[in-house]
């Protein structure tokens, strides 16, 4: 009953590659594709995401080629880069300071471009140029004070004043200097809602009125793209006016199950250590919980809930929809613990398949720890959710740098 077959997509993939085109896609052999295709075995649930990214991403940057450059600010594991690089972007100037992240970056990305940690010491005109800004900024409390009572006190005010001391600050101060054409930034949905809606405010007026850009913003639930529950906040702006509108946005019409990023344990994906192991690409016994940890875990979810709180673990099947997943995930697993049948213990999910649940390829390299990475993925972004924000953004971006060109 929890079989997904995306067979529709491997067809639709077919019509427009060869055989042997899409084996070195999705890295299996050209016989394994005609097995899929003649129906002499299934083509695997987990591949539907891949299957989707190869139908989108070809004909995305076939028709758009490396048009524009983009900076990757506050980068993690580049999953903002990935989505407007699919689009046709070109990154030319990365920030992030965590060693771990940038360990993962560099591995997927290369490091023909520079690279930097700290990004608040660093000369916003060192900066080189680019047409999008990108930038998933930690949020932190902002202090707001009257411009007046600046001004009595001779300190600076608009921007540089209401942003003081907060890494948005930084994003500010680079696009004040820089100009680019585009911005993107992602934070938590609770950023509209903190110190009750003041610190949004701060950062509206900065955007648009000390800086003047066009700017728009939506809270994407990610479950629209992946079978997460995950919903942040997304604010684009333009140098000037444009056509953006948030209509254009287009998302899978059937929602995706949990089947779709799992190990299937059947064989039919090859196995990839320490994630699977053995013929039939088992998942390892590690990422099953301990009678301890389980026993433990039940016990707390009663005293909660008998004490009427919320609190407890998220027990998932494969024809479910996840909880948002979290960067302390490495602990116990809890918020996403996959159903494993009547009387054995849940498993936590493998870093590959909450590297498919964020919408990362299976080419994605992991090349750390499975504590980083549970920290690194919970951190990131859904990348089909910020490839589709790129692509209506996309045909503003150029027609500005065609204004500009004119102009010239």
């Amino acid at each position: 009953m929890y079989e997904v077959q995306p067979s529709s997509l491997l067809s639709q993939a077919r019509n427009r590659f060869t055989q042997r085109d899409l084996a070195q896609r999705l890295h299996v052999s050209q016989r394994t594709v005609a097995r899929w295709e003649s129906g002499e075995t299934r083509c695997p649930a987990m591949l539907e995401p891949a299957l989707r990214d190869i139908l989108y991403n070809s004909s995305v940057i076939a028709s758009q080629g490396k048009d524009f450059t983009f900076i990757d600010l506050f980068a993690g594991i580049g999953g903002i880069h990935l989505g407007f690089r699919d689009a046709g972007g070109k990154c030319v100037f990365t920030s992030e300071w965590n060693d771990w992240s940038k360990k993962t970056y560099l591995a997927n990305y290369g490091d023909n471009h520079p690279f930097v940690g700290d990004i608040v010491p660093y000369p916003a005109e060192d900066v080189p140029d680019h047409d999008v800004l990108l930038a998933g900024f930690p949020c932190q409390p902002f202090s707001i004070a009257g411009v007046s009572k600046k001004n009595a006190l001779g300190r600076p005010h608009g921007f540089e004043c209401t942003t003081q001391g907060t890494l948005f600050f930084d994003v500010a101060r680079i696009i004040a200097a820089k100009r680019p054409k585009a911005f993107l930034l992602e934070n938590v949905k609770n950023l509209l809602s903190h110190d009750k809606g003041n610190t949004f405010q701060v950062i509206l007026n900065t955007l648009r009125n000390e800086l003047g850009y066009d700017v728009h913003y939506k809270v994407i639930d990610g479950q629209q793209f992946v079978p997460q529950h995950r919903e942040r906040i997304i604010i684009v702006g333009f140098i000037q006016q444009t056509n953006f509108c948030w209509d254009n946005l287009c998302a899978p019409i059937e929602k995706p199950k949990l089947i779709s990023i799992l190990h299937p344990e059947d064989g039919s994906e090859e196995a990839e250590e320490p994630y699977t192991i053995g013929e039939k690409a088992k998942v390892h016994s590690k990422y099953i919980l301990s009678d301890k940890l389980w026993a433990y875990l039940q016990a707390y979810a009663d005293k909660h809930r008998a004490a009427g709180n919320g609190f407890g673990f998220g027990l998932v099947t494969p024809d479910d929809v996840a909880r948002t997943l979290s960067a302390r995930y490495y602990k116990d697993g809890s918020e996403i613990l996959v159903y494993r049948g009547k009387g054995k213990n849940p498993r936590r999910l493998t870093p590959r398949e909450c590297a498919r649940l964020m919408g990362f390829p299976d080419q994605f390299i992991i090349p750390v720890s499975d504590t980083q990475a549970y920290r690194q993925f919970g951190n990131s972004v859904v990348v089909p959710a910020i490839r589709e924000v790129a692509r209506i953004m996309v045909p503003q971006i150029l027609s500005l740098k065609q204004q500009k060109t004119k102009s010239n």
